[in-house]
């Protein structure tokens, strides 16, 4: 026993060795949070206590599998399978399983997953012949979740105030309250249950058998929880019950300076409490961070003391002191990435970093388009964590197809995807119709289509006007494809497929935000395709020529080559609990990162802190934080403030941009005012007012030095070597530059 204990420090020693009652374990970024669990675990093993009365809760599978695999490589197998170590919904199913006869349900009861409770809602709806516009299905399965979560059943609901208000459902909270009934009934008669009815029914298990709650209350003596910060309501209530009349001995582990999933329903105030409701409870602080240098750990310290919400602790560290963080504002989001993947390349090359010793955070998934595409330039390979890379988003595919047919009206393959989507009621035997049709008489899909009643479809007169609408539709776009440029014709596209609907931002779920965000950052890469071709003098940019880019592309996103050795890329909520070498956290502006939808609330701020607080304690040995002072939305360009967060952070641990020795500044000056749309015409730039060595700005490229200057009038051009993205050619007349004053 002595072995394994002596490779723990004192604090986690301690905290391992404790068992006398509750105890609360507060593990800072990087100080082996997960050992203490595991070790715990151990201890009480080689003590003499039954594996089966050891439960630990964890949120991941990977996170409960890699506990076994640890206890086993210290304890061995035998004792370690009779553990009850697993997810929190894991765990209750396997008890709900063992005592659904007494809440109503057969052992063998079947678990629905989102779809299949849409599905389930969608239906009632249908039934009970309710407007689906106004009870909209996502809708109603998100207060039927939330309601839930809460402890709330489908009687209570109608007479639960704080919850019809949050959702301002007065006028309807009659008729939420049938279909979330009429929801529970159908389920059980079907003996399913959803993910959120794994903690419900244990919960009411619990709470209405007491005979049951006291066998579990028997079984397990020792209760082992981790990442206590991301519990929910639910997930909270249910430890009391297990814990709180019997006063067990119990071990929550976490970081409340890491609590980053309110959007989830996780409340910071189950640990910021703990010790209220458990006040024998002993406090265990890990304050040895083993991961990054001293300057990243006391910069991170400097940024979380802003926080009033939280757990007073000093963490600190005994590596290196280390570089200093390094911060700097690029002048637009499109040199910001140009930059960050230089830098990526500079460090490779000069300090011998292996590509997979770089990470790229994030705070929206649609800000990863402007890096991937830096990244390719350079041929840097990447790899987006936990998603897909921009071009292969289900929105931005779907937009695609659109795009793909207004420009070659034979893609049988996008014909296919957008017929019926969104839903305009032509079903799948009507599209086999129209293939089978198409293949009998070697034509194209769209020629059937178009002509249904040439080729003798059999259909009838309400799907005979769904194509017919259908049809008008691309042709609108075919038109607008052949007449206009690529922003112009792919905006009115986005726009009128109805992708982007009224419910789409109704229904604010951190899905449909990202999709929305998706759908922005697409209109914002054909603007900057068609703007950056313009001024190269290229004035027919047609949708076909932003397809052909962006095939090229994805075929590289689909390349099989199993290459380990890659830049990751994320957003922060991603991150949590890894660990790289070098970390980039971009966009840091105000609006972005703190998230506009934090609506200057204390509590939302104090959590986008947090996550900021997450995004720096993932490096080991740098820190390199960049901004832009102009970013490119929704058809133009906005000037940006740098996120209030970097004031945060005390000045000794940052590298300012002046100092910057990695990621350079490129340069300050005041504002560049947005004046042109996509064909306004630069009259103030031509080449009598140039002269090659002038030093100019580019509100994308950032600010460079004319090196040489040919042709005249209309026709008249400057090569340009910018001091971020390299040499361009641009056409003076579409330019948008201005002259700058020489340092």
């Amino acid at each position: 026993m002595a072995d394994f204990l002596q490779q723990l420090n004192e604090s986690q020693r301690e905290a391992v060795i404790y068992n006398d009652g509750p105890s609360l374990v507060i593990a800072g970024a990087g100080s082996g949070k997960t050992r203490v669990i595991t070790y715990k675990i151990a201890y009480l093993l080689k003590n003499g206590i039954s594996p089966h009365s050891i439960l630990a809760l964890t949120f991941t599978n990977k996170a409960a599998r890699e506990m076994k695999v640890r206890v086993t490589e210290i304890i061995g197998e035998n004792m370690t399978r009779l553990l009850w170590i697993g997810t929190f919904h894991s765990i209750f199913s396997k008890i709900l399983r063992r005592e659904a006869s007494r809440i109503g349900f057969y052992s063998d009861f079947t678990i629905y997953d989102k779809q299949d409770s849409k599905n389930l809602i969608k239906n009632i709806i249908k039934e009970k012949k309710l407007d689906d516009k106004i009870y909209k299905p996502t809708f109603v399965q998100n207060i039927i979740s939330k309601a839930k979560n809460a402890l709330i059943t489908p009687k209570q609901y109608a007479n639960n105030c704080d919850l019809i208000e949050q959702y301002n459902q007065a006028q309807k909270a009659y008729i939420l309250y049938d279909i979330y009934l009429t929801y529970s009934n159908r389920c059980k008669i079907a003996n399913a249950m959803d993910f959120d009815d794994l903690l419900f029914y244990t919960y009411l298990l619990f709470n209405e058998c007491k005979e049951i709650a006291q066998k579990y209350w028997n079984r397990f003596q020792f209760i082992l929880v981790d990442e206590y910060q991301d519990t929910n309501f639910a997930q909270h209530e249910i430890i009391q019950q297990l814990t709180i009349e019997q006063h067990h001995r119990i071990c929550i582990v976490g970081d409340d300076a890491q609590s980053i999933y309110s959007f989830r329903g996780a409340n910071i105030s189950n640990i910021l409490n703990f010790r209220s409701i458990y006040p024998e409870s002993k406090l265990f602080k890990l304050e040895q961070n083993y991961r990054s240098t001293q300057t990243i750990v006391n910069a991170a310290n400097s940024l979380i003391s802003k926080n009033r919400e939280q757990i007073p602790k000093t963490i600190y560290s005994q590596k290196a002191i280390g570089e200093k963080i390094r911060l700097t504002g690029f002048y637009s989001d499109y040199e910001e990435g140009s930059r960050v993947a230089n830098c990526i390349a500079e460090m490779h090359m000069l300090k011998k970093y292996e590509y997979k010793d770089f990470v790229i955070l994030y705070r929206t998934n649609a800000q990863s388009r402007i890096f991937e595409e830096a990244l390719r330039k350079l041929n840097i390979p990447y790899k987006i964590y936990g998603g897909l890379s921009f071009y292969q988003r289900k929105e931005i595919k779907d937009v695609v197809a659109y795009m793909r047919l207004a420009s070659n009206l034979a893609d049988e393959e996008a014909i296919r995807r957008i017929i019926n989507y969104p839903n305009r009621g032509i079903g799948d035997i009507t599209v086999n119709k129209i293939i089978a049709a198409a293949s009998f008489h070697n034509t194209i899909l769209w020629e059937v289509l178009s002509n249904p009643l040439s080729y003798n479809l059999k259909i009838n007169a309400a799907t005979f006007e769904k194509l017919k609408k259908f049809q008008l539709l691309i042709n609108r776009f075919v038109e607008k494809v052949s007449t206009q440029n690529a922003y112009n014709a792919g905006r009115m596209i986005i726009r009128e497929t109805g992708l982007i609907n009224n419910e789409l931002y109704e229904d604010q779920t951190p899905e449909n935000i990202s999709r929305i965000q998706n759908l922005e950052e697409l209109s914002n890469s054909l603007y900057t395709f068609v703007s950056s071709r313009i001024e190269e003098g290229n004035a027919n940019i047609k949708i076909s020529d932003f397809l052909a880019e962006i095939f090229l592309l994805t075929d590289q996103d689909t390349d099989k080559n199993e290459n380990i050795n890659f830049v990751t890329m994320m957003t922060i909520h991603s991150a949590k609990g890894l660990e790289f070498k070098n970390v980039f956290v971009v966009g840091l502006e105000e609006g972005l990162f703190p998230s506009e939808l934090s609506k200057q609330n204390l509590q939302e701020i104090e959590e986008e802190r947090r996550l900021f607080y997450v995004a720096i304690t993932r490096a080991k040995e740098n820190v390199i934080l960049t901004y832009a002072k102009n970013r490119f939305q929704n058809g133009q360009f906005h000037d940006r403030l740098p996120s209030r967060f970097i004031k945060d952070i005390d000045e000794q641990y940052l590298s300012l941009p002046s100092k910057s020795h990695v990621c350079t500044n490129s340069g300050g000056g005041g504002s560049f005012k947005e004046s042109s749309l996509i064909n306004h015409q630069n009259n103030q730039s031509n080449i009598g007012d140039l002269r090659i060595g002038n030093k100019i700005r580019h509100k994308r490229f950032g600010d460079g030095r004319i090196v040489a200057l040919i042709g005249k009038n209309d026709n008249a051009q400057a090569t340009v070597e910018f001091e971020q993205v390299g040499i361009k050619q641009l056409l003076l007349k579409f330019a948008r530059i201005e002259m700058i004053n020489d340092d």
